[in-house]
């Protein structure tokens, strides 16, 4: 049986304030914002859904990041519905931030904690995840309570490599015994024989380090997202689910896929603020890396880098405006993109979409992150910057 959760403190833990967070408006409010990112929780949560029937275990949602972007709380909350075992963060300030805005059940710390931070994840009733007996004596001192034991099996990033648990970090989980131990798959995304070799590899690796404990841990947990996609079932006790349930996927959907594309999530938006008519031969934005042949008209749209719309979409990005595709003329901007919408119906105050639906037509985080040849990981966190978000089909 999976424990209870440590019982909140009593009061928000200090700094879970301290630290930017994306603006939430009103629905209303996206009529007046000059770019606005449209979160569709209810989306969201079909994704989650999707993942939790698939893999026939209960998720621990990966929220990191400003859940990759889109706004942790809301993002928490929305996903209640699914009665997630816990979510996943990176730091003490990432799962302080979750309790002083009421979210309960496990907060699990997936980045190593160095000893200054073990204070602050157990006044705010968090779950670290350690590999260095030390740290393990630390929690302890502290009152203890769940953690979980981080293997490295080939990821080389984090935790205690498979065939070198060494005697004081067992003997500190015989007397400190863990909730949890996991280890992560580098290569979940990967299609072929190599990746699949590679794959059982790590979780014989995995099995062979919990096998040295003392005793086996209530909870283990081995597979990201991209690892149900592509397997399906778990033979594990949680899954840790991130990108999928954000919209966006790093598999190659196959016949043997586990799960469908997912529901687009995020959709970016961003007013018409300016319209011209250029010549034959006339030049758009920096650079002039962009021309003209014959004349068109260029609409200015208030987005850009700064509001996580990349420059490397510059000259090969597209929008769709009421539709239609409209491509990026010219370097984004930190501030503004312009587009080329000749054969775009388009008037001063129109919203276009630069990431998501319009209509019957979308532009997925995936797609439009491979025309800027960055992961869509790296595209959905960048979101978090200054547009506002506005939040749909949840309560």
């Amino acid at each position: 049986m999976l424990a209870e959760a440590n019982p909140l403190p009593g009061a928000p833990p200090a700094g879970a304030r301290d630290r930017p967070r994306p603006t939430d408006v009103a629905p209303s409010d996206a009529d007046r914002a000059r770019a606005w990112l449209e979160v569709d929780l209810a989306a969201l949560v079909l994704n989650a859904r999707r993942v939790r029937d698939a893999a026939g275990v209960p998720l621990l949602v990966m929220v990191k990041a400003e859940a990759y972007g889109l706004g942790a709380v809301p993002v928490a909350r929305a996903l209640a519905a699914v009665d997630p075992w816990g979510y996943g963060v990176a730091s003490a300030a990432e799962g302080a931030a979750l309790r002083a805005a009421g979210v309960r059940g496990r907060v699990v710390v997936f980045t190593p904690l160095l000893p200054d931070d073990l204070p602050r994840a157990h006044a705010a009733a968090l779950t670290p995840t350690l590999h260095r007996a030390a740290d393990v004596r630390r929690w302890a001192a502290l009152g203890g309570g769940a953690w979980h034991l981080a293997v490295d099996t080939g990821m080389a990033r984090a935790g205690a490599r498979w065939d070198a648990l060494d005697d004081a970090l067992l003997a500190a989980a015989r007397d400190v015994p863990p909730e949890g131990a996991y280890t992560h798959l580098h290569s979940a995304d990967e299609g072929g024989e190599d990746a699949e070799r590679v794959r059982a590899e790590q979780v014989a690796r995995f099995r062979a380090a919990v096998a040295q404990l003392p005793t086996r841990p209530p909870v283990l947990h081995v597979e990201n997202g991209p690892a149900v996609e592509r397997g399906g079932r778990s033979a594990w006790d949680l899954v840790r689910p991130g990108l999928y349930l954000y919209g966006a996927s790093c598999v190659v959907r196959e016949g043997s896929a586990a799960l469908p594309a997912p529901e687009p999530v995020a959709h970016l938006r961003a007013r018409v603020v300016d319209l011209r008519t250029l010549r034959d031969g006339e030049s758009v934005s920096y650079g002039a890396t962009w021309r003209a042949c014959g004349p068109r008209r260029i609409a200015t749209v208030a987005a850009g880098y700064g509001d996580g719309y990349r420059r490397a979409l510059s000259n090969r990005g597209v929008a769709l405006v009421h539709g239609r595709e409209a491509p990026v003329a010219g370097r984004v901007t930190m501030d503004m993109t312009m587009l080329d919408v000749t054969d775009a119906p388009c008037a001063l105050g129109d919203a276009v979409t630069l990431l998501g639906h319009d209509g019957d037509r979308v532009l997925t985080a995936d797609a439009v992150a491979a025309r800027a040849e960055v992961s869509p990981y790296e595209l959905l966190t960048g979101l978090r910057l200054r547009v506002p978000h506005v939040y749909r089909g949840a309560d």
